[in-house]
């Protein structure tokens, strides 16, 4: 038997180190509230912290982690702290990250169900318990014409979504013959920008992507949309995909679905809602009026990744017809040929995505679900959006300050009467205080802070705190 050295992590090792890690994280959790929540480092200086060549030797693992402290800690910027009101939440938690651990652990390869059926059959099983859970329509059940699968993000959603939406309107000619400069797509000026990346990778082109303006509450207009629609049609064009909001990332704006459905139904067109943060408070029946017309929908995501205490990236993706999916994106090659799929007796799910890999996501989303329960998601988002509501009350009694945008769930935009550059004052010294982390937008070409409530830990004493410094900055201002 073989005495050479392996290199390799032994089981024992790999068990020490692994509580050492756990360890860390947890005490990492505890201290989080002690580290400035915007990174204060300036460009380039995490990398020349870092020796120029990699080591020739291996090195030992309580090393590596002790440099965790000392090298990685000070250019992270703390997501999870309870004082980032930044962006939008990416709240991970306790069950979640286990689950990935154990995901990674496993290291499955998901690409076919045959490489491993229990990475597909629990996602599938996870994607349907959520469609009564989000009050969905029965469509996007696996035992219906659709189903679920988890993407990476809501911009890989998208993008599969405006790809089969191209073929159903060329009878899935465009895949064989390429684009001609026809299909038009249609988004408002106000939805992320993923859809232009999503219209440049599909071949249709950003020109073809017509971007519709909004009301005064930065909703799409219906009535803009029927007559762009018509328009593109009398100049000989293929209208074929409309992309609806329930929460636009500026504003958290909520497009009117039904409207738009009605619309889509009227020309065939595709429907895609992307919910990605606000697609959560579905999981409270006094928000669903806010997805109203979601029953019409061809297809429709939510990232569990932003507010369901499920750590990135977890994207839940649903289609009422899961065979234009599969047409539009399946390929077998003979090295994936198999007798379960031939048989099609089961779900693979390279046939739904862009990549041919896929990770077993849906361990941690299990997770979360069966700690938490419905109950207990339910009572964070409730939480969430009574604080968000809360400051939204402070900004209206405060004559310095107002709403620039409703908040109908738990994002807040305001700013200071004052103008653009107090505002930039503002927020620029919150950040470099550390205490909390702030970001804008521009609201009708007026600089607008955002403040997200959203995070696993944040508490009414955090949102009580932003309040008071927010103010205080705003005295020197």
């Amino acid at each position: 038997m073989s005495s050479e050295k392996t290199f390799h992590m032994t089981p024992d090792e790999f068990r020490r180190y692994g509580h050492a890690v756990v360890d860390w994280i947890a005490d990492y959790y505890s201290r989080i509230e002690s580290f400035p929540v915007l990174s204060q480092v300036k460009p380039g200086q995490i990398r020349a912290s870092l020796p120029e060549v990699a080591p020739e030797k291996g090195e030992r693992f309580d090393t590596i982690l002790n440099d965790i402290d000392k090298l990685i800690l000070p250019g992270i910027t703390h997501w999870q702290s309870p004082n980032f009101f930044a962006y939008f939440p990416s709240n991970a938690s306790g069950p979640a990250i286990l689950g990935d651990l154990l995901s990674s652990g496993l290291d499955v390869q998901g690409m076919l169900w045959s490489t491993s059926p229990a990475c597909t059959e629990l996602e599938t099983h996870v994607l349907d318990w959520l469609v009564p859970m989000l009050g969905l329509p029965g469509k996007f059940l696996s035992s219906s014409t659709g189903g679920g699968v988890i993407q990476d993000t809501a911009s890989s959603s998208s993008l599969c979504a405006l790809l089969a939406a191209r073929e159903r309107a060329t009878n899935y000619t465009s895949n064989q013959k390429g684009c001609d400069g026809r299909i038009v797509a249609y988004a408002s000026t106000q939805t992320h920008s993923s859809l232009e990346k999503a219209a440049m990778v599909a071949g249709i082109g950003v020109n073809n992507l017509r971007l519709i303006e909004v009301d005064e509450n930065f909703a799409v207009r219906p009535e803009v949309l029927a007559k762009q629609i018509e328009a593109d049609k009398r100049a000989g064009l293929l209208p074929s995909f409309v992309c609806a909001t329930i929460g636009t990332t500026s504003s958290n704006a909520m497009d009117p679905i039904a409207e738009i459905a009605r619309i889509c139904r009227q020309h065939d067109l595709w429907l895609h809602v992307d919910a990605a943060m606000s697609g959560t408070a579905a999981l409270c029946p006094e928000f669903r009026h806010l997805q109203n017309g979601v029953e019409f929908a061809d297809s429709y995501c939510f990232n569990p990744h932003k507010w369901m205490f499920t750590n990135f990236d977890c994207d839940c993706f649903w289609v009422a017809d899961r065979k234009a999916l599969i047409k539009t994106l399946s390929i077998l090659p003979e090295y994936l040929r198999n007798q379960a799929t031939e048989m099609g007796a089961v779900i693979d799910y390279r046939d739904w995505h862009i990549p041919l890999g896929r990770r077993f996501r849906s361990l941690k989303l299990w997770f979360v679900i069966r700690h938490y329960g419905l109950e207990g998601l339910q009572h964070h988002v409730r939480e969430h959006v009574r604080l968000a509501q809360q400051f939204a009350d402070w900004v209206r009694k405060d004559d310095r300050f107002e709403l620039v945008a409703p908040v109908p769930l738990n994002l807040v935009c305001f700013r200071h009467k004052a103008g653009d550059e107090a505002n930039q004052i503002i927020m620029d010294r919150l950040n470099r205080s550390g205490d909390l982390f702030l970001t804008h937008t521009k609201l009708n070409g007026k600089l607008t802070l955002r403040l997200c409530v959203g995070q696993t830990n944040t508490q009414e004493r955090h949102v009580v705190n932003a309040w008071k410094r927010i103010c205080e900055e705003a005295e020197e201002a």
